[in-house]
């Protein structure tokens, strides 16, 4: 059976529980790992373990394109984190939700207050 070739690069992979408890336990925790992780998800999520995927060719155009789950996560400018109290209290949903595949192409509603 052949596959529809779309030009898009390959999705993130889920991320690892270790990385993804890690993470939760930091935002929960951690003033200036939170300040991180708004600012750059991916610097974020490397602290916390997290191994990008090397850049592969796009099928159709030849591009390199790989969606990392950094720039997946990372927040919008006009967005706030979650509380601490809420990252935890939400915490089975939000590792749920990142060690899912894939886990929305954007940030859980659960980091995001409001």
């Amino acid at each position: 059976m052949a596959t529809k070739k779309t030009g898009k690069g390959p999705g993130p992979a889920p991320l690892d529980p270790k990385v993804v408890k890690k993470l939760l336990d930091l935002l929960s925790t951690d003033n200036e790992f939170r300040r991180l992780f708004k600012k750059d998800a991916n610097a974020a999520l490397i602290q916390a373990g997290y191994k990008p995927p090397a850049a592969t060719k796009a099928l159709t155009t030849g591009l390199t394109a790989t969606a990392t789950a950094g720039a997946c996560l990372q927040m919008a400018a006009g967005d706030s984190i979650a509380t601490k109290e809420s990252i935890a209290r939400d915490r089975a949903k939000l590792e749920q939700s990142l060690t899912s595949l894939p886990f929305g192409f954007r940030c859980p509603a659960e980091l995001l207050s409001g």
